[in-house]
């Protein structure tokens, strides 16, 4: 990682231009701008400087307005219209124009910055750095990019794209943030460019996760018999999940951002929403022989709040008690009521927190240990999740801790359901299961092959009649002699994609009769809407749970038998 304040010796010379028909002027620039980290070039003309453009990338443009043969403004229109040098940034620098129409023309010409004679000395320093060091981070953005796609190309591990992705996410959200910090319209930009990013990221890594969680269910039916690949498979299978719930929780921060999450809330018991968060961490609290203890009240406590979200927050909570803590931790969850709020503390044995540390943990990306001894893995973004919620619940969340090695203690304060609010709490007990459908005729489609060949596999050891296909026209073709009751069907597929060939297939005759299902790696409220304008029923996001694909075709719509094989 580059050091904060590296030495002249590490930083590569970036180009700056100067533009002045002056020689005096120019030798005066080059003595206020040399340093170790600029490689100065003058330009004693208009014509000059368009020809050491062609030639060379510039961090910045200092120029002067007036010149004889060409303005500095005919100068910077003209760079402006070549797009290999439409981004170099422009400083104006003149002693003859003052008035205001004339600096707002000079910025109607795409410059950045304004300066009048004699300049202050500090002030252009301070700007040219500014854009130095911002063009530097640029172009090690872009190699950054440019080694990961290479990576990608050497078909590295699922789990070793993962981290480096991360890193790089890390990098790049922090060299953008300190770079644009000055300017709220540019912080706006560089958030909307990061929920892209974090769209697209989720999907490329939620596709090679998909046939892995396939091929553990297929492992299990096939060899349950064998205890060593039992391990195994419940090895691969928590990584996936681990790998699964980083991403959700990457979509879910950038989704809160942008103000994109409602709740659904209902009347809810805060002890069914706890019990629910412990048994989804209690494989992890199993595995490390922790203990975990709960403190209900006798009374009911009820709250109005999306139980979902709520339990996923107390599990948060409760996934990083049992995470940084050694093996035979201790876990206490205690409820009580305070007036007209629940109080929930969850407290444990593991690693503590630095008191200097007890505010910015709730901070993105903010990490508990150092990053030489992250040992316990993470993103650093669950906790800022889990403050998101509570507070769009009208909660809150504090942290205390002795220090390092003396444990941790998180406090939730939710308010209660009001009076005007008493609806029947909902009714407890397990959902029925679903009975099972019996033999269907399925279509599987995605440009993928190991997402095709192992959900093949997996359908087909379940009994069903499956054909596999790698693209949407394929699929348009399977649909005339295969007549499948279900399609699972990629949506980024090149050539078709997933939405056209759902509404190529809606248009065929007997395709309104066909169950359409979406298996992708979008997963944004706005794609579930846009499959279901396409004319899918479902909508799964990979990587797909086995057990939500065997709900899937033991739902009661499978009324008609499959047709029988040829």
């Amino acid at each position: 990682m580059t050091p904060e304040n590296p030495t002249p010796a590490a930083i590569e010379p970036v180009n700056i231009l100067l533009v002045d028909d002056e020689p005096v002027n120019l030798t005066v620039l080059e003595t206020v701008l040399e340093d170790a980290g600029y490689r100065l070039i003058h330009a004693s003309s208009g014509e000059q400087a368009l020809l050491a453009l062609m030639t060379h990338e510039f961090a910045v443009l200092v120029l002067d307005v007036n010149m004889p043969d060409m303005t500095g403004f005919e100068l910077a229109t003209l760079i402006k219209q070549r797009r290999k040098t439409a981004q170099v940034p422009i400083i104006f620098l003149t002693a003859y124009f003052n008035d205001e129409q004339h600096v707002a023309a000079g910025y109607g010409t795409g410059a950045v910055d304004y300066l009048h004679k004699p300049v202050n000395v500090d002030i252009l320093r301070s700007k040219v750095a500014v854009f130095a060091d911002l063009y530097r981070k640029e172009r090690a953005l872009q190699a950054a990019n440019s080694a990961l796609q290479g990576e990608v190309a050497e078909r590295r591990s699922a789990q070793e794209r993962l981290r480096l992705l991360n890193e790089t996410l890390e990098r790049r959200v922090l060299e953008r943030t300190t770079a644009l910090r000055a300017s709220e319209s540019e912080l706006r930009e560089a958030n909307r460019r990061k929920d892209e990013f974090l769209a697209i990221l989720a999907h490329e890594l939620r596709n090679p996760l998909a046939p892995v969680g396939y091929a553990v269910r297929l492992l299990r039916l096939k060899a349950a018999a064998n205890p060593d690949v039992e391990r195994a498979t419940q090895l691969i299978d928590r990584q996936v999940k681990v790998m699964g719930r980083l991403i959700d929780d990457l979509m879910d921060v950038s989704r809160i951002s942008q103000g994109k999450i409602e709740l659904q809330r209902q009347r809810i018991a805060i002890a069914g929403v706890l019990h629910e968060a412990i048994e989804g961490v209690r494989p992890l609290i199993d595995e490390a022989s922790h203990t975990l203890k709960v403190d209900l009240p006798a009374e009911e406590l009820a709250l109005h709040a999306d139980a979902t979200r709520l339990s996923q927050a107390f599990m948060n909570l409760i996934h990083n008690a049992a995470k940084y803590m050694d093996k035979g931790g201790r876990i206490d969850v205690g409820v009580q009521r305070e007036a007209s709020e629940v109080v929930v503390s969850f407290r444990d044995t593991g690693i503590g927190i630095a008191t200097d540390r007890l505010d910015s943990i709730f901070e993105m990306f903010s990490q508990v240990e150092t990053a030489l001894s992250r040992s316990r893995g993470g993103l650093g973004i669950g906790l800022s999740l889990t403050r998101r919620l509570l507070e769009l619940h009208g909660g809150s969340i504090t942290a205390r801790s002795a220090g390092h090695g003396q444990g941790s203690e998180f406090i939730v304060r939710l308010p209660l359901a009001g009076a005007l609010e008493d609806a029947p709490l909902p009714a407890q007990g397990a959902t029925p299961a679903a009975k099972p459908a019996g033999t269907l005729r399925i279509l599987v489609a995605d440009d993928s092959r190991d997402c095709v060949e192992t959900l093949t596999e997996l359908l087909t050891a379940l009994g069903h009649t499956v054909r596999g296909v790698f693209s949407g026209h394929e699929a348009m073709r399977a649909m005339e002699d295969f007549e499948p009751q279900l399609v699972l069907l990629d949506i980024g597929m090149p050539g078709l994609n997933g939405y056209d060939t759902c509404r190529a297939i809606r248009g065929q005759p007997g395709g309104a009769r066909v169950v359409m299902c979406a298996v992708t790696g979008w997963g944004q409220p706005d794609d579930v809407r846009k499959a279901t304008e396409a004319g899918f029923d479902e909508h799964l996001v990979k990587p797909v749970d086995p057990d939500a694909l065997v709900a899937l075709l033991s739902h009661a719509r499978w009324s008609s038998p499959a047709k029988p094989t040829p």
